[in-house]
């Protein structure tokens, strides 16, 4: 048997989204950060190397100095405000260039020092170059058994920009579903499949007091939630046809939606228009609480609600636990992390058939079968005329985001850390 591999002295978290507001855009955020949450729980150092806010400090200490923020390319980011991706192109190419040296000096080089080694964790195709400079640099230092590097695969954006045979000779690759595995074989690469994960709070019961306020504010109106980013994969349209669908057959539905700011927005609001559907905008402060979010839904006569705030988690897990569904249903879902969270919090999640590895039609969620949106109505009216399969999708659900939280998932992390690191 081998020895056992050297004490990790951090583990580095490498991509662009990160916790400033700057930096959350969607998923990767998510799980970067409650990634690292879980992490220094477990007794780790970590190191969140990010595309940060550039008016923030460049490096920043946090939870009593176990958790180090380094804000990168803020040189660039200052000319491109908007968000981590205004500028992407010149950002990724940066962060391929300067990063390597600097994790050799800041992160390669001491852990050699201490005979201990540094876990490397880069995320998504824009860190594919740091990570294979990162790993020509440690082994031209005669530093290669002081990094275990990883490459982690969220989705399948920028793949014609990744030399992944290079990347398969400097990092072990991996990804969050078999979906995306099947993706990446496409390609010739056979990842290892490490679930993604849900912070241990996502996996709480929301307090019945928020519920109730919700479900009061929502007046019994068939209410339906959809909180992604504005793209074609996330299936906008056929949630706004099915909106309309319901309006047509006077179900009076009531449609909550969050986006973010793209260009796909346009397409959005012109379904909208097209359908007639008639929107009210609600904008709340960001620390809104539940039941002022609540109130305000409660005075919206529209069939569309555009919540154009940063909904806080509470106001967001009292909305998907009160609400008849959630719709997480991509046309190409790499793992559905809203999913889970929608679980957690007690609500129905409405989700896809692709990387939904988790998901049982009927079981803990629903799961939509076809493109019409006219499925949706069967759904709800299966739900409305059968009050116990609610209950059941609902209890069954908890009970699995209660096994995706992050101290589980790490359990597997960590020993494929470990494999990595004996096999060289």
């Amino acid at each position: 048997m081998p020895a056992m591999s050297a004490e990790i002295s951090e583990v580095v978290l490498i991509g662009f989204e990160g916790p400033d507001r700057y930096s959350f855009v969607g998923g990767l955020a998510t799980r970067m950060n409650d990634l690292a949450e879980a992490l220094i729980a477990r007794g780790h150092r970590v190191r969140h190397l990010f595309v940060g806010d550039p008016t923030l400090p460049a490096t920043e200490l946090r939870n009593d100095g176990t958790l180090l923020l380094e804000r990168w390319g803020q040189w660039i980011s200052r000319y491109h405000p908007k968000d981590v991706y205004d500028g992407e192109d010149g950002k990724w190419r940066d962060f391929g260039r300067t990063v390597p040296p600097h994790l050799l000096d800041e992160v390669v080089v001491p852990a050699a020092r201490q005979g201990k080694r540094a876990v490397l964790l880069f995320e998504d195709w824009q860190t594919a170059n740091a990570a294979i400079n990162t790993t020509v640099l440690a082994q031209r230092a005669g530093l290669r058994d002081a990094i275990t590097p990883f490459w982690n695969a969220n989705n399948t954006y920028g793949f014609g920009s990744i030399d992944f045979p290079l990347l398969g000779r400097s990092a072990t690759i991996t990804t969050i579903s078999r979906f995306m595995r099947a993706e990446m074989v496409k390609s010739g690469v056979e990842p290892e499949i490490l679930p993604n994960g849900i912070a241990t709070r996502f996996a709480e019961p929301v307090p019945q007091a928020h519920v109730r306020a919700m479900r009061a504010g929502l007046a019994g109106r068939p209410s339906l939630v959809k909180v992604a980013r504005f793209d074609a994969d996330k299936r906008w349209l056929w949630a706004i046809d099915a909106v309309a669908h319901l309006r047509d057959i006077g179900a009076r539905p009531r449609f909550m939606m969050r986006g973010s700011r793209n260009e796909y927005a346009d397409v959005v609001g012109a379904r909208i228009r097209e359908q007639g559907l008639t929107v009210e905008r609600v904008a709340l402060d960001a620390n809104a609480a539940p039941r002022d979010l609540a109130a305000a839904l409660q005075q919206v006569q529209a069939d569309v609600a555009f919540l154009d705030f940063f909904v806080s988690e509470p106001a967001l897990r009292a909305l998907y636990a009160a609400a008849d569904g959630v719709l997480a249903n991509s046309e190409k879902e790499p793992f559905g992390l809203v999913g889970l969270e929608v679980m957690g919090a007690g609500g129905v999640a409405f989700v896809g058939r692709t990387g939904e590895d988790y998901a049982i039609p009927y079981g803990n969620s629903v799961v939509v079968q076809s493109d019409d949106p006219r499925e949706l109505l069967t759904h709800l009216a299966a739900l409305r005329s059968r009050p116990e399969l609610g209950k059941r999708i609902r209890a069954d659900g908890r009970s699995t985001a209660r096994r995706y939280v992050w101290p589980r998932m790490l359990d597997a992390m960590e020993a494929s850390w470990e494999a990595a690191a004996w096999l060289g």
